[in-house]
């Protein structure tokens, strides 16, 4: 007997990650597997524990989630299936019957800390703030004692009992948006739907001038537009960089197929991570030089010139 699929997810129950995973068509009646990291959740899809994984990557107000995007880099043999767009507010929690005034540590993950930073400044002003692993742990450790509040999800209280709510809306925007990857097997890849994002990681050739501008000319000369580039280093040594890519269009559009092209005889090392539908739904806006067509009429043309060649 076949088991039920598995999906991997930043736990424990209830946090953003897990809301993301609300959004996936037809993934209501699979198995939810709680990890501690994004790493744990990417080996779990590697290695054959999970069908997939969900895993945030970017951030409206904080930019890429850096441990996601080294993450992605260095796990072989996966392919990002979708994206999906999480609305995020926090609130702080504490144990029932504890006083704002009586907070001297919050828990928070990082990420939370930093897009309530300017809250925590203004109300609770040289509190000691302590890293946790999710939003949701850091709520639910309240028990130990180590803080006495909690930066958390707003529906913490159906997950983790005895708690109060302190303070709601304490994020510093209101239109913060998390951005998640659906992530499966690298033989996987969603067809093409006109509204799609090409995701990769590139390394330059080397550290002299120009090499930067030469990547990315390799995308302006076709007419892809980049949404996102972030360097990361390599790690073997300082001055080496990788740089992580969205740009708009699925690699079976000829101008993004033919700028990976371009890519793999410039870079030492293009990692595809995937072609998948935008969150948002949002076409792009093509240049007719750029569109497919125009490709496809090169080539012929090209195929036609060598067809007239005279034979020796």
């Amino acid at each position: 007997m076949v088991g039920p699929r598995v999906v991997s997810f930043l736990g424990p129950r209830g946090t953003f990650t897990e809301l993301a995973l609300d959004q996936v068509p037809g993934i209501g009646s699979w198995e939810r597997r709680p990890v501690a990291n994004v790493q744990e959740a990417l080996a779990d899809v590697a290695e054959g524990r999970s069908a997939a994984a969900m895993i945030a990557i970017e951030n409206s107000l904080e930019g890429g989630v850096t441990a996601a995007q080294d993450a992605l880099a260095a796990t072989p043999g996966i392919r990002i299936l979708s994206e999906h767009l999480v609305p995020v507010d926090f609130s702080l929690v504490a144990l029932a019957g504890t006083r704002l005034e009586d907070v001297r540590v919050v828990a928070a993950h990082p990420v939370a800390l930093a897009q309530c930073s300017r809250w925590l400044q203004r109300e609770l002003p040289g509190r000691a703030h302590l890293p946790a692993p999710s939003n949701v742990t850091a709520a639910a450790d309240l028990a130990q004692g180590v803080a006495q509040a909690a930066l958390s999800t707003p529906t913490i209280t159906q997950w983790v009992d005895g708690l109060e709510v302190l303070a709601e809306h304490v994020a510093d925007s209101r239109t913060a948006v998390t951005r998640f990857l659906l992530v499966g097997r690298a033989e996987q890849l969603p067809e093409r739907t006109g509204a799609d994002k090409t995701s990769l990681v590139v390394e330059l050739p080397s550290d002299e001038p120009g090499a930067l501008l030469d990547m990315l000319e390799q995308f302006a000369t076709r007419g892809v537009n980049l949404t996102l580039i972030q360097s990361r280093p390599i790690g073997d040594r300082l001055g080496r960089y990788r740089f992580v890519i969205d740009c708009d269009g699925h690699v079976r559009d000829e101008r993004v197929a033919d700028a990976l092209l371009g890519l793999k005889r410039f870079s030492p090392n293009v990692i595809f991570l995937g072609s998948y539908p935008k969150a948002e739904g949002e076409r792009a806006t093509v240049e007719k030089r750029y569109a497919d067509r125009r490709f496809e009429d090169a080539r012929d043309w090209l195929r036609g010139l060598l067809a007239a060649e005279p034979e020796a």
